[in-house]
């Protein structure tokens, strides 16, 4: 009896099953305050002990399994970037080829009534829901750090217009911008729509954000921040030239967004231009006040585009001269611009073999329920592309393609009506 009762005490004190095969949490929680007196509760407590023991075991193993493949992940990932640099063809050996392990085990035993702990209160997670700022965090920080209050759109397509005039602008196509959106925004989003928060009615309804992700392309705070540093100056120049042929209100407006746009490129290039630090400085008020430029409607279309350009340039820079397919532009987005490159620079035959665990973190695979599901390459650009079909042709989807065939049809109207003579 006294060996069985300090047998169920040290599972007690070593190990909290989560009922989560992916999560298995060691804490030091109260002891039993309780003997085990009947027949029931000590057969009780002897199947749970053996149980524990058994599920212990197998998820042990498990988790190292699963260690081992993701290392195996991380050095062939570094060993084709080192190929790659030297020109080296890329082939189906440079890949792991197997899917992650998956659990298999005997699932984690419920615990015995009898056996329940006090219950503790949660403290937050540091970085939950909960501590992520909204729009009006931004905005309040924007203007407490650098007096800066964007200049929001008239309407929806307003903001539409300038976002489709800067994108046409700097080569992205109607269907990359279209369909990105849709991916991005769920089709209906708002210039000022942040993740988790997609319904109209979703604040109201008390739902907290997901992610600091803002517009149309769903910018991180720290993407924001590194594009400020890297190209403020080229917003800057941007501004300038609009404040030339601006008059009125609208001139001092500009004049006004320039000086704390220069304020904001000050700050941002205070700090190297590494992510890690960008990240940190992303949970500061004045790392997050920068994301309150995505709601300006002069300034918020040149962030958003000048990410996808980048991707862009660097699959071309790495060789890839075809015009990337929104799926496959979106992967770069989604991936980072080298896992997003790896991937659809794979041609279709290898498409079809490699697992998607090849191009993700650890962390991020297993919390992505779409990689883990479309789990080859060719799997996830053919589900990313079905949903980019559907939520592109929702409502705000469709209004986006509007505002392209607008402004391409004024291009198209101002050629023709331009003599032939200045056109040779």
């Amino acid at each position: 009896m006294r060996a069985l009762y300090f047998s169920a005490i040290i599972l007690l004190t070593g190990l909290t099953l989560t009922g989560n095969t992916n999560s298995v949490e060691f804490e030091t929680p109260p002891l039993p305050v309780k003997q085990f007196q009947s027949s029931v509760e000590q057969t009780a407590v002897r199947e749970y002990v053996a149980q524990t023991e058994a599920y212990r075991a197998a998820y042990t193993k498990y988790r190292r399994k699963t260690t081992q493949y993701w290392d195996k992940i991380s050095s062939k990932r570094t060993a084709r970037r080192r190929k790659r640099s030297k020109g080296g063809k890329i082939t189906l050996s440079d890949y792991v080829l197997d899917q992650p392990p998956e659990y298999s085990g005997p699932p984690a035993p419920k615990q015995p009534s009898f056996l329940k702990r006090p219950k503790q209160t949660k403290k937050a997670k540091k970085g939950s829901s909960k501590s992520l700022p909204t729009v009006p965090d931004f905005l309040r920080y924007a203007k407490q750090h650098f007096s800066f209050v964007p200049e929001r759109p008239a309407d929806e397509m307003d903001y539409k217009l300038a976002y489709a005039w800067t994108a046409l602008e700097n080569g992205i196509s109607k269907d990359q911008a279209v369909r990105i959106y849709g991916f991005e925004a769920s089709g209906n989003g708002t210039y000022d729509v942040q993740a988790g928060l997609e319904s109209k009615d979703a604040i109201a309804k008390g739902r907290k954000p997901i992610s600091t992700a803002l517009g149309y392309n769903q910018l991180l705070v720290a993407n924001t921040i590194g594009l400020v540093s890297k190209y403020g100056s080229n917003i800057v120049k941007t501004l300038r030239e609009r404040h030339a042929v601006a008059n009125g209100a609208r001139r001092e407006s500009l004049e006004e967004k320039i000086a704390a746009m220069r304020r904001m490129i000050s700050y941002a290039k205070s700090m190297p231009y590494r992510w890690s630090i960008h990240v940190r400085a992303s949970r500061s008020s004045k790392g997050r006040a920068l994301h309150a430029l995505i709601l300006d409607v002069d300034i918020g279309p040149l962030l958003q585009t000048q990410k996808l350009v980048n991707s862009i340039k660097f699959a071309r820079r790495l060789g890839y001269e075809l015009r990337l397919t929104a799926a496959e532009l979106e992967m770069l987005n989604l991936t980072g611009d080298g896992n997003g490159f790896d991937m659809i620079s794979l041609p279709q035959s290898m498409r079809v073999e490699v697992p998607t665990a090849n191009f993700f973190q650890r962390n991020g695979y297993e919390r992505n329920p779409v990689a883990r599901k479309n789990n080859t390459v060719a799997e996830l650009l053919a589900a990313t592309d079905r949903k980019m079909d559907y939520h592109a042709a929702l409502d705000g989807g469709r209004q986006m393609a509007q505002a392209f065939d607008r402004l391409m049809q004024r291009q198209q109207s101002r050629r023709e009506t331009v003599p032939a003579s200045t056109t040779q």
